[in-house]
């Protein structure tokens, strides 16, 4: 068990990794990845029961995917900072031969990493297979996924959806990083998703909500929640409202950074709202 201020402090390191990751090679998503931020701190230092080293089955182990790969720099940096490589691997990101591509992939071998997630829409299909897969097997551990909102304007989705709900598939959490943006503006204005509590609950789900997805204790408390409702005939959906930009002033309240990187001077005032805490790569 972690406190919330060890979790705040590598929250504050993992948002710089963060930073000067996509800053390094002038690439990345950094929106959506400091959005993130608490959501992956919490899973991989509080909630996540993971073996000791890795290996791709996950078997006796809960299991987390990644759907909105684009948000990789977070995933990244809590793997490295949780021992699964090389925290200094961080300087390779999206080089050339490097195993932390822009988007997750398998290929590489990387610790952390189970499914390529370039493309988006898949991620709830793949976690449904990983769920059943424990089942047939008698596993009890979780599986957990994650996906952006706008990702769910995607059809896929919503078959992966009801196939869970219609086989019962209660080994499964998924979080839905509610954030209102995505690459073109937002959501409500590229196509809007409605309410998707109403939505997910119509298609037989047991819907929680976390209404400060940037809040450390409010997220361990709803996953744990979400955790207890498990092994109950239904799956579960987390709808988790968070800010894109989360942490630097001039990236909140904008989708403008959902995909672009710092400025020198930028990265300055961006790391001097975020204090080194833990040791930069």
């Amino acid at each position: 068990m972690s406190s919330i201020a060890n979790l705040e402090r590598i929250t504050l390191q993992v948002r710089r990794d963060i930073l000067r990751m996509v800053h390094s090679v002038n690439s990345g998503h950094p929106g959506g990845s400091l959005g993130c931020t608490e959501l992956f701190v919490a899973l991989y230092n509080e909630i996540l029961d993971l073996n000791e080293g890795f290996d791709m089955d996950g078997e006796n182990e809960d299991i987390f995917f990644l759907s909105n790969g684009h948000i990789s720099p977070v995933f990244y940096s809590v793997l490295a900072r949780k021992g699964f490589f090389p925290i200094s691997e961080l300087k390779t990101f999206r080089k050339l031969n490097s195993r932390l591509q822009g988007h997750p992939t398998t290929h590489e071998k990387l610790p952390g990493v189970r499914v390529a997630s370039g493309s988006l829409g898949q991620g709830i299909s793949v976690a449904i297979g990983s769920a059943l897969s424990k089942k047939l097997n008698n596993d009890n551990k979780l599986v957990y996924v994650l996906v952006g909102d706008g990702e769910l304007q995607e059809g896929q989705n919503w078959e992966a959806i009801m196939f869970a709900s219609a086989k019962k598939i209660d080994n499964l959490i998924l979080c839905v990083d509610l954030n209102g943006k995505q690459i073109d503006g937002s959501t409500s204005e590229v196509l809007p998703i409605g309410n998707l509590k109403i939505k997910f609950e119509a298609f037989g789900w047991k819907v929680l909500d976390i209404e400060n997805g940037n809040s450390l204790k409010s997220i361990i408390e709803k996953l744990k929640e979400a955790k207890r409702e498990t092994n109950k005939k239904l799956p579960i959906c987390l709808l988790i409202k968070t800010e894109m930009g989360n942490g630097v002033d001039f990236m909140m309240n904008t989708h403008e950074w959902h995909g672009v990187a710092p400025n020198d001077e930028q990265l300055e005032i961006a790391l001097s709202q975020n204090p080194e805490t833990l040791g930069d790569y």
